[in-house]
Formats: C-alpha cells, sequence, structure tokens
C-alpha cells in the first residue's frame, strides 16, 4: 500500500460507497468520504480522525461538489483515487417512465459524476497522477427491461469514461469502469424509485422484473470492495471490470451476440462506401 495515497468517494452512506469507504479505511489510507448527510457516515472514522474527512456532499449541487473537493486538497494535499459511486436506479418500462423521476437518475448518476470528476481533473494533470474509477453496471454493456432509462445513464457513463480515458492517459491518470452484476446491497429497495407498470402489453416483460425481490443475490459487497482496492493499487489497471458471475455471463452472451450479427450484415455494411 502506498501510505500516503488519498481517496475520494461519493455515496459512502449505503451499498458499495460504504463499504469501499470502510475497507479504504481499515488499509490505513486518507479518505474522503462523502454522503449527502454525513451523520450517517460518522462511524466511519473511528480511530482515524487524522486520515479521515467526512463531508456532506450532494453532487447535483456544484457549490457542495467545489467545497468537498477542495476540503479534501487542503486537508490532504491532493486526491490520488476517486471513486465516483453515488448513484440512484428507476424501474419502469421505457414508455410508461415519468420524465421526472428519468431527468433525476441522470442528473445524478452522469451530470453529478461528471461534476465530480471535472472538479478533481485539474489537481490530478497538476500533480500527473490519478485514478478515477467510475462505478458502472453489467447494465452499462448490456440493456434488460424494466430499466431502461438506469441502463442509458450507465451506457453514457461508459461512453464518457472511455473517451476520458484516451485524453488522459498520457498525463498519467487512468479510468477504470467497475461493472457489476447483481450484488446483496438492497440498490433496489433502497435507491430505486419505481412506476408500475399499467399497460397489458408489458407485464410480461418489464412488468415481470419491476418487483422482483432482493436479498438473494450472488455478488458480496465486501469482495468488491476488497476488488477496487487492488484495482487502484495496480500498474496497469483495466478500463472495465465485470464483477460478479452474472455479469461475466451476461457481457459474454451480449458480445458473441454483437459480433454474430456485425458478420451476418457485413457485406451491406460495407457496400455503403464510395466505390473506388
Amino acid at each position: 500500500m502506498i501510505e500516503s495515497k488519498v481517496w475520494f468517494i461519493t455515496g459512502c452512506s449505503t451499498g458499495f460507497g460504504r463499504e469501499i469507504a470502510k475497507r479504504v479505511i481499515a488499509e490505513g489510507y486518507k479518505v474522503v468520504a462523502t454522503a449527502r448527510n454525513p451523520a450517517q457516515i460518522e462511524d466511519l472514522v473511528t480511530d482515524n480522525q487524522e486520515d479521515v474527512l467526512v463531508h456532506r456532499l450532494d453532487v447535483t449541487d456544484p457549490d457542495q461538489v467545489r467545497e468537498a473537493v477542495n476540503q479534501a486538497v487542503e486537508k490532504f494535499g491532493g486526491i490520488d483515487v476517486l471513486v465516483n459511486n453515488a448513484g440512484i436506479g428507476y424501474f419502469s418500462s421505457v414508455e410508461e417512465s415519468i420524465e421526472e423521476e428519468t431527468r433525476k437518475m441522470f442528473e445524478i448518476n452522469f451530470w453529478g459524476l461528471m461534476a465530480v470528476t471535472n472538479e478533481v481533473l485539474p489537481h490530478l494533470r497538476r500533480q500527473q497522477s490519478g485514478h478515477i474509477i467510475n462505478l458502472s453496471s453489467i447494465s452499462g454493456l448490456s440493456s434488460s427491461p424494466a430499466v431502461g432509462y438506469y441502463n442509458a445513464t450507465k451506457y453514457a457513463v461508459e461512453g464518457i469514461s472511455e473517451s476520458l480515458a484516451t485524453e488522459v492517459d498520457s498525463l498519467g491518470i487512468k479510468v477504470t469502469l467497475i461493472e457489476p452484476g447483481s450484488f446483496r446491497t438492497d440498490w433496489a429497495g433502497r435507491s430505486a424509485n419505481r412506476t408500475q407498470t399499467s399497460i397489458p402489453e408489458y407485464k410480461e416483460t418489464a412488468g415481470r422484473r419491476i418487483n422482483l425481490p432482493s436479498g438473494q443475490e450472488a455478488g458480496d459487497p465486501a469482495k468488491l470492495a476488497e476488488t477496487v482496492i487492488t484495482i487502484a493499487e495496480s500498474e496497469k489497471p483495466p478500463l472495465r471490470l465485470l464483477l460478479g458471475r452474472e455479469a461475466y455471463e451476461i457481457a459474454r452472451q451480449k458480445f458473441t451476440n454483437l459480433l454474430d450479427e456485425i458478420e451476418d450484415w457485413k457485406e451491406i455494411t460495407i457496400e455503403t462506401d464510395f466505390t473506388e
């Protein structure tokens, strides 16, 4: 472990953010743990008061983003690892989704993530080092019914992260997308609103998924937290890391089907070029 490494983690009150913060603090790193309600994460400080800064942060509030990053740099001298974890979900068929809910989700999952990233980037550029770890999802690679707009937020995170990685690699800054499958974080019950399907034609697609029970998912959040530390300490971290057997199998099926379809339509694809 590099003892001077400073972590900045969003969304630490529950789920992955809390597990990552707990693990990173336990390993002795310097940590900025943030949440919309700091009272929910005060217990993370324990005996490491000098090495842990708890700060209020709603990622959709530019003033809070600026203040949290400035306080982190003032206390610890810089930021080495940014973990963009804050996010919410929303269950509904695409047609029945409520715009207010979907826009709120984009504000947090995408624009909030980028607000924090863009506030931290100047510090990473100046020190010519750093690692941005974005909590995406298998839903950022493969879509499923009832979470169409959630899928879209994660596809957006995937797209901009891939572009950002190409822009900052020569500056000594790394970018990694963490793509979990289903994990036992109670995300569906705790952080995801839902609009029940009433259109009969969607009952067997979106409707069947909206109220699936949680609590028996295969993924272990504590193991995910350990993996995030491993990635942060890797000299050559991956751009994408699938986590969980479910994510692995879904991704393999998605890209196998995609490659098959690309080859099936190859002739028409290349015939659209100008003929020399």
